[in-house]
């Protein structure tokens, strides 16, 4: 699979899309609400009661940000035409933000990549906490050249950009997939899980995974937001889901959140209640990936300035070792608590696992692919996770298996 962004989508045919249909619930997979805009759709990876709950800026960009939402639906179409608002995110004195990518699946198959022109643009000055955004046009995304055969066709939406859904449009009449073909998992996590520095939105990891193993993702991946709200639980509990998985570890520590004595209850509580709507479900609770800036030292983490100078985007922990004594978190200690909370529950919970985030990236990884800016990992690094995570969830033993 060539995981190097085009700029363009593929050859036109000269084909004309004129067959305009309206955009609903019934065309995408992985949203949990849909916001009407004054331009159109707003995808949704938290409903508005959840949304209602809390009054952070990056939760609230990070859920609006459409990780594994994608349009899917079936049609003869040679030629697809998406219309489209996005929102890019910049950094003052860092490096641009690569634009937001497009992909094309048809019947599981990579079938095209493209990006949309135009948008807006927030710029946010990570010194003073400003945040000032430039409104721009709404762009096209086209597909052309495809095949009259009746197809399944999905357009995965950016990970890393708010996507305001305007139009759709093609030369043949479309209709949703019907539901119910493949089991759902839901996931939740950090930004790695969100997608981070992956090639594309159907090449994060979790997206990766999903299609090794066959079923449908649901994405809760919210970068910087792993952090054990009630209202997340709540809303897992209350998605239809048959795979269950929640990723804990690196935003504790950059938050410098909680220390021990209120990690383990949120934990608990935070199981509690996803349990209240999947009982039975098989439940994976996953650790986070090797970081060797924070395994035993503690957040908060801050970004590197020295390095911003430089237009490059690095962080560095600004925690004291020493601190773990007063109960300070890192990764090393939450990785001994999750695994001792599991271990106690699974006695009464057979279908509660645990997976050492370290499987899926450790310190040989770490040697051949060091994290770019000492947080997220890289676009091979992504396949290595997503097959890993596949080949122990999936496989005949794993706690996904069928």
């Amino acid at each position: 699979m060539n995981d190097q962004p085009a700029s363009v989508p593929g050859p036109s045919d000269g084909t004309t899309a004129t067959l305009t249909t309206p955009l609903s619930a019934h065309l995408l997979r992985g949203a949990l609400d849909l916001e009407r805009t004054e331009h159109g759709l707003l995808p949704h990876r938290l409903p508005a009661w959840a949304r209602a709950q809390y009054a952070d800026g990056q939760l609230a960009m990070a859920e609006a940000q459409p990780s594994g939402v994608r349009l899917a639906f079936r049609t003869r179409a040679t030629v697809i035409e998406l219309d489209a608002l996005r929102t890019k995110m910049a950094y003052v004195g860092a490096p641009a933000r690569p634009d937001g990518v497009y992909d094309l699946l048809v019947d599981g198959r990579l079938a095209g990549r493209a990006g949309v022109s135009g948008g807006n643009v927030r710029t946010v000055d990570m010194t003073t906490g400003s945040v000032e955004t430039r409104p721009g046009p709404v762009g096209t995304v086209r597909f052309a050249g495809l095949s009259d055969r009746p197809k399944d066709v999905e357009i995965w939406l950016p990970y890393n950009e708010l996507t305001e859904l305007v139009a759709l449009r093609t030369d043949a009449p479309v209709e949703p997939v019907p539901q119910g073909g493949r089991r759902v998992w839901l996931h939740h996590g950090s930004s790695v899980s969100h997608g981070s520095d992956a090639a594309s939105p159907s090449t994060t990891w979790p997206a990766l995974a999903a299609a090794l193993g066959g079923v449908d993702l649901v994405n809760l991946g919210f970068g910087g937001s792993a952090l054990l709200d009630p209202f997340v639980a709540r809303a897992m509990r209350d998605t239809p889901a048959d795979l269950v998985s929640v990723k804990f570890g690196i935003n504790l520590v950059n938050h410098d959140l909680m220390r021990l004595r209120a990690f383990t209850p949120a934990v608990h509580g935070f199981l509690d209640m996803i349990r209240e709507g999947h009982p039975t479900a098989p439940l994976l609770v996953v650790s986070s990936i090797l970081c060797p800036l924070h395994e035993d030292t503690p957040g908060p983490t801050a970004a590197d300035f020295s390095a911003l100078a430089e237009g490059r985007l690095r962080f560095r922990a600004a925690g004291d070792p020493a601190e773990r004594a007063s109960g300070k978190l890192t990764l090393n200690v939450i990785r001994e608590e999750l695994a001792r909370i599991v271990e106690q529950r699974s006695a009464e919970d057979p279908n509660l696992h645990y997976l050492d985030g370290r499987e899926l990236y450790g310190e040989a990884d770490s040697a051949e692919l060091p994290l770019p800016d000492q947080l997220h990992p890289d676009a091979a690094t992504h396949h290595r996770m997503g097959t890993r995570f596949a080949d122990r969830a999936f496989a005949p033993a794993g706690p996904f298996t069928p």
